[in-house]
């Protein structure tokens, strides 16, 4: 038995298998559930109810899917050019910060001049965090996996400081919080009484940009190019660091703007624990869009879901809700997994072949 890679791309397995890994993650999340006592059919349709029950279940889940196409985005772009940012979580806290720092009152304008600022400055603080990393990575050769991974540490130890200093409300009561944004810094609402606002239309915006660029202009090939075989792009003529470095400060930048939404979108100030993990879960929205931009929203809005329906499961029938977090992780493995065999196949030899 021997491992070989086949010889042309099956595309029917790569479209089916994240649809394959949401269903076995699905499967094999009714073992836990059993565990727990759970009826398992009325487990799913409170889950189902969950996401799709109601306007404001479905107006929950796309606002918990933006931050994810924000971050799955700066995930997907890098890693298709071979540059594994696993620091989405701390850019998308420096675009919170940038955004705090100016839509607090440091620019007073309208909204059709403040808003564009906070999105570009918020764009700008997230690229910064991915630039130093990447010019480490070209210039010294260091792991961005390390750097990129340590430095939302730090980040986030350089928010708390902020929070607890030049970024702290003085009307807070106490409580390492920022001061809120004013009103015409925050993103439009799109439903009455609803908490999903504008930062999606400029996310799924963003998607269609970014998979028109990806696969139609030459700097998506150039992309591709160094992500397929750095050495024969640099032998084409690519000017590879050149190229990991726009790719850099695009995700970075992408990364900032979740934070961005988060801030100036729904909560409207800014504290430690805005994020509950998008950096890091937009690395499985990645992976389980394959990379494709288009894909992300589409993975972006299952993960989503799968959260504020395990949420709804949870309250219905008091089952832990971080059954959510074990569904995501199969799935990415799923995903892994089926990955791996869309782009190999196992060939048996018997030993009577060998005579």
């Amino acid at each position: 038995m021997r491992i070989e890679p086949r010889e042309s791309e099956n595309w029917l397995l790569v479209l089916g298998v994240p649809i394959l890994s949401a269903i076995v993650a699905l499967m094999l999340a009714a073992i836990p559930l059993s565990f727990a006592g759970a009826n398992l059919i009325v487990a799913y349709v409170e889950m189902f109810k969950g996401v799709f029950g109601s306007v404001f279940a479905i107006s929950e889940t796309l606002t918990r899917a933006t931050p994810l196409i924000f971050t799955g985005l700066a995930a997907a772009l890098a890693f298709r050019a071979k540059l594994w940012n696993i620091g989405a979580e701390g850019q998308l806290y420096l675009g919170a910060i940038a955004a705090v720092s100016i839509g607090t009152g440091v620019i007073d304008a309208p909204a059709v001049l403040l808003l564009p600022i906070i999105m570009i400055m918020g764009a700008a603080a997230g690229a910064a965090g991915m630039a130093l990393p990447v010019i480490l990575k070209t210039r010294f050769g260091a792991d961005e996996v390390v750097t990129t991974l340590l430095l939302n540490f730090i980040i986030i130890i350089f928010l708390q400081m902020l929070l607890e200093g030049v970024l702290k409300d003085p009307m807070g009561l106490g409580w390492p919080q920022s001061a809120p944004i004013l009103d015409q810094g925050m993103l439009p609402q799109l439903i009455d009484r609803m908490r999903v606002h504008s930062g999606l239309l400029i996310a799924l915006f963003l998607a269609g940009v970014a998979q028109f660029m990806l696969m139609k202009s030459v700097w998506g090939f150039r992309i591709r190019a160094v992500g397929e075989n750095s050495h024969a792009a640099r032998y084409a003529g690519i000017k590879v660091n050149r190229s990991l470095f726009v790719v850099a400060i695009i995700s970075g930048g992408l990364a900032g703007l979740a934070g961005v939404s988060e801030v100036a979108g729904l909560k409207g100030y800014l504290t430690s624990d805005l994020s509950p993990g998008f950096g890091y879960t937009g690395i499985v929205v990645a992976m389980l869009a394959g990379l494709s931009p288009i894909g992300v929203v589409i993975s972006a809005c299952f993960i989503a879901s799968i959260f504020v329906g395990a949420d709804s499961m949870s309250r219905a029938l008091g089952v832990s809700s971080y059954l959510a977090d074990l569904i995501v992780s199969v799935s990415l493995l799923s995903v892994l997994v089926g990955g791996f065999f869309a782009r190999f196949k196992i060939v048996m030899k018997s030993k009577l072949g060998k005579l």
